[in-house]
C-alpha cells in the first residue's frame, strides 16, 4: 500500500479536530458579527470561504492522482455499482426511516412545535440531506483512509451527474412534496469548484513537477508538503464551519443534539452495510474504504439549497441540513479511523 505520512498533523488529528470545534464555537459565540459576515459571502448557496478552503484541501490530493489509475477505475464495475446502489437505493430510505424513528417518534415530545421549527420540518431537512450523495470532500476522507483516490474521483463526479436525474424524484417520493426544483447552479458550481478546478491545477502541477524535478523529488518532497497543507485547510474549515453556527450551538444544544443522532446513525448504518458488501464481493481495501465512505457521505450544499427554497432560510428543515454540515467532518473522520483499523479484513 502507498505510504502516506502526515506527521504530527495526522498522528494527533483527533486532538486538533476537537480543539478546532471548540475554538470555532467560542469564536462564533463571542464574535457573531464575523459569522454573519462570512455567511453572507456565498454564491448559489455555496460559501465562498468554505469553497476556498475546500480547494486548499482537495488540490494537494488531486496532484497525487495518476490519470492511468483513473482509467482503470472507470473500468472497474464492482465499486461503481456498489456505490450507486447504496447512494440511491438504500441511503435515502434509511435516512427517511431514522428521521421518522428519532425525530417523529422518540424525540418528538422534547422538540419545539412552532410553525417553522417543528419535528416535521426537521424530518424534511434530514430527508433532503439523505437524498443528496457525497461531496468532493470525500476525497479528503479517502486520502486519510489510504483509499484508491482515482476511484474516489470517478465516483464523486458520477454522483454529481446522477444527482441531476435522481435527486428531485426521490425527494418528491419521500417528502410527498411535488415540484421540487433541482438547484442546478449549486450542483454546477460545486462540480467546477470542488472537482474541475483542483483537478486541472493538480494535473498541471504533477506534470510540471515530474518533468522538472523527477518522480523521486515529487513523491518525497512535494507530496508531503502538500499533505500538510491539506490537513491545515481541513482544520481551518472546521473552525469556520463551527463559527457559522456558534450562536445556535449554544442556544439550541439539545435540539442540535437530537437532530445529530439520526444523521450519525444513518451514516454509520450505510457505511457498515457497504463495507460488508465490499468484503462480500471481494474488493481490495483501497477500493472498499472509499466505496463505504462515499456511500455514507452527503452533499450538504444541495440539501441546504433545496431546504431553504422549499421551507425558508429560518426553517427547521434548513437547520437540520446545517446540522448535517457540522456533523459531517467529525463523523467522517471517525469512519476513516474505522477503515484504517479494519483494513486487515480486505486484500490490501
Amino acid at each position: 500500500m502507498e505510504k502516506r505520512e502526515l506527521g504530527i498533523w495526522e498522528k494527533y488529528l483527533t486532538l486538533w479536530v476537537v480543539l478546532c470545534i471548540v475554538v470555532g464555537t467560542i469564536l462564533g459565540r463571542i464574535f457573531p458579527e464575523i459569522s454573519v459576515f462570512l455567511s453572507e459571502m456565498e454564491v448559489a448557496h455555496i460559501s465562498i470561504p468554505i469553497a476556498i478552503l475546500l480547494f486548499a484541501m482537495i488540490y494537494p490530493i488531486m496532484v497525487q492522482i495518476s490519470f492511468e489509475d483513473v482509467k482503470k477505475s472507470v473500468k472497474s464495475p464492482k465499486p461503481i455499482s456498489t456505490t450507486l446502489f447504496m447512494n440511491w437505493a438504500i441511503k435515502p430510505f434509511t435516512m427517511a426511516f431514522f428521521a421518522w424513528l428519532f425525530i417523529g417518534a422518540i424525540f418528538n415530545p422534547f422538540l419545539p412545535h412552532e410553525s417553522l421549527a417543528n419535528p416535521e420540518q426537521y424530518r424534511a431537512g434530514l430527508i433532503l440531506l439523505g437524498v443528496a450523495p457525497c461531496t468532493a470532500m470525500v476525497l479528503v476522507w479517502s486520502y486519510l483512509a489510504r483509499g484508491n483516490m482515482a476511484h474516489t474521483l470517478v465516483m464523486t463526479a458520477l454522483n454529481s451527474l446522477t444527482m441531476v436525474a435522481l435527486y428531485a424524484p426521490l425527494a418528491t417520493l419521500l417528502l410527498g412534496i411535488s415540484g421540487i426544483i433541482i438547484p442546478w447552479k449549486t450542483i454546477a458550481l460545486a462540480v467546477v469548484i470542488y472537482i474541475c478546478t483542483p483537478l486541472i491545477f493538480g494535473w498541471f502541477t504533477r506534470k510540471r513537477a515530474i518533468e522538472k524535478k523527477g518522480v523521486v523529488w515529487f513523491e518525497e518532497v512535494l507530496v508531503p508538503k502538500l499533505g500538510k497543507m491539506s490537513i491545515v485547510a481541513l482544520l481551518i474549515t472546521l473552525i469556520v464551519l463551527f463559527m457559522y453556527q456558534g450562536e445556535k450551538i449554544v442556544e439550541l444544544p439539545f435540539v442540535i443534539g437530537m437532530i445529530t443522532i439520526p444523521i450519525f446513525v444513518n451514516i454509520i448504518a450505510v457505511f457498515i452495510i457497504t463495507y460488508f458488501i465490499a468484503r462480500l464481493i471481494k474488493l481490495g481495501y483501497e477500493d472498499a474504504a472509499p466505496t463505504a465512505i462515499i456511500a455514507g457521505s452527503n452533499h450538504f450544499e444541495v440539501a441546504i439549497a433545496v431546504s431553504t427554497t422549499l421551507f425558508g432560510i429560518n426553517s427547521g428543515a434548513a437547520l437540520a441540513t446545517v446540522v448535517g454540515v457540522l456533523t459531517e467532518v467529525p463523523i467522517m473522520l471517525f469512519l476513516v479511523e474505522i477503515c484504517k483499523r479494519t483494513r486487515g479484513w480486505f486484500v490490501v
